[in-house]
């Protein structure tokens, strides 16, 4: 890697596995990976904090368990926020975000409901599409998602999911695919929003009135292969199999589901169309195993090590 990356690293709900799989996962690179780590975070976090000694760290505060829910609320924005700005200034190149809490950020006061929409507000991004990868997964070839909708009742999706939204979104991971991973000529299977992919109009119509023009307008893009829209109960194999680089799903679950099924210890979370990469490993807080000395760093290491190779994709492009 020609480029070493500097990557800020959050570490999270302080009450959570945050800093303990970024200690483990720290500590499985070596020099010879090329990646500097930069930790954005409280301190004061307890029996961690000798495995997190000697890396760098931005300190936003101290952490006090008497502090509650809302000092961890605060905490982990606090790190967003300053990791955000070293990005935009320049002084790290991406950022890998450590779990956090939405009822605690809710509880410090911020309205947002998780880091996509937050990092979207911080960066003065126009639009964002939530990304999920499995770069391995047991079944076979890679699966990386894109969520047209993301933190949205169900009942909301087929209001807001309208063939300019479809369009926008799917261009925006299209292009995180060109950019980030190297995909030149993406190939791209769509999941339906109803059963059977709406059998022709039989079971809603969605297909019909909104993803039909939004494909359209995507066909426009000749160096993209669109590869249609399949069941969502069966559109995965398509990625798993090799014959697709993404799946775009509807909504939240229909994609997640699949993914933390099988590639639970893989799953990174990506949010495209920021100025700069930022990687999570998709998975939560999972206060109630925090600090037992048992939660797999493996998504953590994952979500790591896709940063630094975006940040190097983006470094030779400009």
């Amino acid at each position: 890697m020609t480029h070493m990356p500097r990557l800020g690293i959050t570490l999270g709900d302080p009450r959570g596995i945050g800093p303990e799989v970024t200690a483990a996962a720290l500590s499985s690179f070596s020099a010879a990976d090329g990646i500097e780590a930069v930790l954005v975070g409280p301190r004061s976090l307890g029996e961690v904090e000798d495995r997190l000694a000697g890396v760098p760290r931005e300190t936003v505060g101290d952490w006090d368990p008497a502090g509650g829910e809302r000092l961890a609320g605060l905490l982990s924005a606090r790190a967003i926020e300053r990791a955000v700005a070293l990005a935009r200034t320049g002084e790290i190149d991406g950022i890998v975000t450590a779990p956090i809490s939405k009822t605690a950020l809710r509880a410090a006061g911020y309205a947002h409901p998780g880091h996509t929409e937050f990092l979207q507000e911080l960066a003065g991004a126009h639009e964002v599409t939530m990304m999920m990868s499995a770069e391995r997964t047991p079944l076979g070839g890679s699966l990386r998602l894109a969520l047209l909708t993301a933190h949205l009742p169900l009942r909301d999706v087929p209001s807001v999911l309208d063939a300019d939204l479809f369009a926008r979104r799917s261009g925006i991971a299209i292009e995180a695919l060109r950019i980030w991973w190297g995909i030149e000529r993406p190939r791209v299977a769509f999941a339906g929003l109803n059963p059977h992919a709406g059998e022709g109009g039989l079971f809603g119509d969605e297909e019909i009135e909104v993803f039909a023009p939004a494909l359209a307008r995507l066909a426009a893009d000749p160096a993209l292969d669109i590869l249609g829209v399949f069941p969502g109960d069966t559109v995965f194999l398509k990625a798993i199999s090799g014959e697709a680089d993404l799946v775009v799903t509807p909504y939240h679950d229909v994609g997640l589901a699949v993914l933390k099924t099988i590639a639970m210890n893989e799953g990174v979370n990506v949010t495209a169309g920021l100025p700069f990469p930022r990687t999570s490993p998709d998975h939560g807080t999972a206060m109630d195993i925090a600090g037992r000395g048992v939660a797999d760093p493996g998504a953590m290491r994952a979500a790591i090590d896709l940063c630094a190779r975006f940040c190097a994709a983006r470094a030779v492009a400009t």
